[in-house]
């Protein structure tokens, strides 16, 4: 295979879709999509939560999110194809003083752009999740404009709509090296040979190191393993049953199906590739689920699988071209939050790659911010 492009995105997962999407909507030219595997979606995209929020502590996350549940909420009518996108809101669970001096601060900096965020009390915790443990929880930062996605839909829909527009999406097409002269992108090399192009967009998730090693670059991107644990049917699960997140533990949970969706993040996980399941990181969520809400005891466990983060230092997306090597641009580094940040991302990513003013401020998202001491860490991550 020898061809030719425009740009080439490389990773076929949310960001690198929905990046591609948006820049042949704009007209950038000729936009080729590869991915290793064989299906769309198959990694990080496909093996996340679901969960969308806005309720972050830094302000570039905070618009990031916000744009993005706009978006969603106009999904079909911006590429054509439905998607789920269930505003049954996000709840944070705090038990000290602690949380609630972090989180106020936080509601106030999120309500001061727009974001519709409430603290409650446990009385209306429990009328909006009833079967959660709270003797212990003082109070709750709650926002129905949250909600949870469809990554399946998400991929489809930015898949079917890029195509639409005239991008090339090839699956089996890993990528095994960049070619470079005179310090200027000039192709990718592929497993199936070679394309020639002037801009390559780094989409590739927790490979995103490993691509920019290509180009000689370091990119502080590291894969890290999270589980997630499916249970059996629940029948005081209701339809409107939100994520809630228990910010002591870490345990976060939200129906999934007839059941609940649980997971926790073990921090002391290094990074590595593996996407082994774990047992024991098994077990533990569970244990801090059955603390959290005690009728699960009599719940079947329905699935567990393991998934990887894309974790930067400062738990915040790298967004932009690359100092050093001429047309390699990063989109990746979400840490965790690439789905729900993914409209923002790829309409950003592409006004940035067209020269346009864009819809939002992305700068804190520079990939020079570490070598400049510009980091500010958000530490609301799940």
């Amino acid at each position: 295979m020898t061809r030719t492009a425009d740009a080439v995105v490389v990773g076929g997962g949310i960001i690198g879709l929905a990046t591609a999407f948006y820049l042949a909507k704009l007209q950038y030219g000729k936009v080729v999509v590869v991915e290793k595997e064989m299906f769309l979606g198959t990694g990080s995209t496909g093996k996340c939560a679901g969960g969308v929020r806005a309720q972050f502590f830094t302000k570039i996350n905070i618009e990031m999110s916000m744009k993005s549940e706009e978006m969603l909420v106009n999904f079909e009518e911006d590429t054509g194809y439905p998607a789920v996108f269930d505003q049954v809101g996000y709840m944070f669970l705090l038990s000290d003083e602690t949380e609630l001096a972090q989180f106020t601060k936080a509601v106030e900096l999120q309500r001061s752009l727009g974001l519709k965020v409430d603290l409650i009390d446990p009385p209306e915790i429990n009328k909006i999740a009833p079967p959660v443990r709270t003797d212990d929880i003082i109070k709750a930062t709650f926002c129905d404009q949250d909600g949870l996605a469809d990554p399946n839909d998400m991929i489809q829909g930015y898949a079917s709509a890029a195509r639409n527009a005239g991008a090339e999406i090839i699956t089996e097409c890993e990528v095994t090296d960049l070619k470079l002269e005179g310090g200027e992108i000039r192709g990718v090399v592929t497993a199936d040979g070679e394309i020639g192009t002037p801009l390559v967009i780094n989409a590739a998730g927790p490979h995103a190191k490993l691509i920019a090693g290509m180009a000689g670059m370091e990119l502080p991107v590291e894969p890290i393993r999270r589980q997630i644990v499916t249970t059996g049917t629940l029948d005081y699960i209701g339809a409107t049953f939100p994520m809630v997140v228990d910010v002591k533990s870490g345990l976060y949970f939200h129906k999934e199906s007839p059941g609940l969706l649980l997971g926790w993040a073990d921090k002391s996980i290094k990074p590595s590739f593996d996407e082994s399941v774990d047992p024991e990181y098994t077990d533990t969520i569970i244990m801090k689920a059955l603390d959290r809400i005690p009728k699960l005891e009599t719940a079947e466990i329905a699935k567990s699988w393991a998934g990887l983060y894309e974790t930067t230092p400062d738990h915040h997306a790298i967004i932009g071209f690359i100092d050093g090597v001429g047309g390699l641009f990063s989109n990746t580094g979400y840490s965790g939050h690439g789905l729900m940040h993914a409209p923002a991302a790829g309409l950003v990513a592409a006004e940035m790659i067209c020269g346009r003013e864009t819809s939002i401020d992305a700068s804190p998202l520079s990939p020079d911010r570490f070598a400049k001491g510009q980091v500010i860490e958000e530490t609301n991550v799940i």
